[in-house]
């Protein structure tokens, strides 16, 4: 078995808390990326919404999520040495005709994993879509962000509390 990623939040809570870390380096990020892009001020108003900084605070989140991948007979014996049962606990996406397994376990809820053959770098990078929409979106989205305190300064083109 091998894994991939920075963390894995052991609750909804503590989730919630490396979102909110992530704010700002989503903030910059979309930042020096437009200064990349050769926007000027009046563009860059225009153009970064809360929502565009909200979309990379996302990604940033998805892609340090952390992810398992190990061949089927790996991921069975993972699932049985955690004690979930394969037909229940597993929300699997792909085929059950290939070798791969790339899996995460959300702080509840069904274990998601996806199966791959051979291209293991764009199974997790699915998977991380995947996971973050089925399991952390509703929990960490808009709501959670206002819920937290955040608020987006249009003038100010950030995020503040």
């Amino acid at each position: 078995m091998h894994t991939d990623g920075m963390f894995r939040p052991d609750s909804f809570e503590a989730a919630r808390e490396r979102f909110e870390e992530i704010g700002p380096a989503a903030q910059s990020v979309v930042k020096e990326t437009a200064k990349a892009m050769d926007l000027d001020a009046t563009e860059y108003q225009d153009r970064v919404t809360g929502e565009t900084i909200e979309i990379a605070r996302e990604v940033l989140f998805a892609s340090l999520l952390e992810v398992n991948t190990a061949p089927r007979e790996e991921f069975d014996t993972w699932l049985t040495d955690h004690r979930y049962d394969a037909d229940s606990d597993v929300e699997l996406i792909g085929s059950d005709n290939v070798d791969n397994v790339a899996w995460h376990a959300p702080p509840a809820g069904l274990i998601i994993a996806t199966t791959y053959q051979n291209k293991r770098d764009a199974a997790i990078g699915t998977l991380r879509r995947q996971v973050f929409g089925r399991a952390y979106r509703d929990q960490l989205g808009w709501p959670a962000v206002v819920a937290l305190g955040w608020r987006y300064s249009r003038g100010l083109t950030q995020w503040r509390r």
